[in-house]
């Protein structure tokens, strides 16, 4: 599995999320299996996102989506995005 591993800082969080939750690139349309979304525990305003998708070639067609999406909205500071192949995960 590969995750789309995503950062960034949002002035406002709450309009941050309308618009994710909006979905306006289509994640289930674009490879997009799941995702999870975190917040700074002291400082709520980054935010941390992670798709997850079946093959690193799907994650990054969806990051160069997204960073083109970036350049046309507002509701985020410093984007980053990276993809990362998942070789473990354990819980307890």
């Amino acid at each position: 599995m590969h995750e789309l591993r995503i950062a960034h800082d949002v002035p406002d969080y709450d309009a941050w999320k309308q618009m994710f939750d909006s979905d306006p690139l289509g994640r289930a349309d674009g490879g997009v299996a799941g995702h999870r979304v975190a917040r700074s525990a002291d400082d709520p305003n980054h935010v941390l996102i992670d798709l997850d998708f079946a093959d690193a070639d799907a994650a990054e067609a969806f990051a160069e989506r997204l960073r083109d999406m970036w350049t046309r909205v507002d509701v985020m500071r410093n984007p980053t995005a990276r993809v990362v192949e998942v070789v473990e995960t354990v819980a307890y």
